[in-house]
């Protein structure tokens, strides 16, 4: 079960810049993330965004999933 996390809150940039940073991402990572995407959680078009370029990053290799 996934905790509840707040877009809202400078959680969503401190992941993500964790996630960039360290070239990382975890399962549970990638699980809140998609959470947030497909939640009906209000997410500003930056934060859509950020979230979508993991996403990308991840498809083309330039991130490793880590357990």
């Amino acid at each position: 079960m996934l905790a509840q996390f707040s877009p809202s809150s400078n959680n969503l940039d401190a992941l993500i810049e964790r996630i960039f940073v360290s070239r990382k991402i975890t399962r549970e990572d990638q699980k809140q993330l998609m959470y947030l995407l497909l939640s009906k959680e209000c997410l500003s078009d930056e934060e859509h965004d950020c979230i979508n370029e993991v996403f990308d990053r991840l498809r083309r290799g330039l991130l490793h999933v880590v357990e």
